[in-house]
């Protein structure tokens, strides 16, 4: 068994670990979250156990269902309790828009890099006709073998994520609520009163001027009080 082929073991182990962790956090059962999201329970079944791994558009839509951090998968903590609901009739068409958009990512990456189908197929030990579905948007793409590609072609596995439609934007929300929430206390108090939002309004238009323009802000300001 070569590296890399002992590496997606264990890491399609630990993603079943994780996503049975982050089901039981919201109390659902297999033949619930599959249903939910329009996947065969014996499938999400196989996931849990680890002996498959799930498509990063699978991921992210039980990472969407469940309404929890995608980051859960690449951590150590177990989580907390909440739940969001989703038709299942979006969720499959998301899953298929992403799994397109996952190819077309993937593919223009390898350009970009100047790394043809045959030696990417080398590096990683993935059959070029596979590579070549996964751009096409055909098959979907395991999370391990994603993030074997990800490393041969020097990106980060967040260049796949899913930047501006609903999962991207949920995620985005979820991130900024927990940056507000990491605030000093005192600023999370300044910041949810409603008559500092004037003193919020111009930090922020003071905050896209030029240290020029700062500069002389300053002086102005200078010159009034004397």
């Amino acid at each position: 068994m070569s590296q890399n082929e002992r590496l997606i073991q264990i890491r399609t182990r630990k993603l079943g670990i994780l996503i049975k962790d982050a089901r039981l956090s919201k109390h659902q059962s297999v033949v619930e979250l599959a249903n939910s999201i329009g996947l065969a329970p014996e499938r999400l079944q196989e996931y849990e156990d680890g002996k498959d791994a799930p498509s990063l558009p699978e991921l992210e839509t039980i990472a969407y269902q469940l309404q929890i951090p995608l980051e859960h998968f690449w951590s150590r903590q177990s989580l907390s309790e909440t739940q969001i609901s989703n038709s299942l009739e979006q969720t499959q068409q998301l899953f298929l828009i992403r799994q397109r958009m996952i190819g077309t990512t993937l593919r223009m990456v390898r350009n970009k890099n100047n790394v043809s189908v045959n030696d990417l197929a080398k590096t990683t030990g993935i059959q070029e006709a596979v590579i070549k579905q996964y751009e096409a948007g055909e098959i979907s793409i395991p999370v391990p073998q994603l993030e074997i590609i990800a490393g041969a072609l020097n990106v980060r596995l967040d260049d796949f994520y899913d930047q501006r439609g609903p999962i991207g934007n949920w995620r985005a929300q979820q991130q900024a609520i927990q940056q507000f929430l990491e605030l000093p206390k005192d600023l999370q108090d300044f910041i949810s009163h409603p008559v500092n939002m004037p003193y919020l309004t111009l930090a922020m238009r003071l905050s896209d001027l030029s240290a020029d323009k700062l500069r002389g802000v300053a002086e102005g300001l200078l010159e009034i009080t004397y």
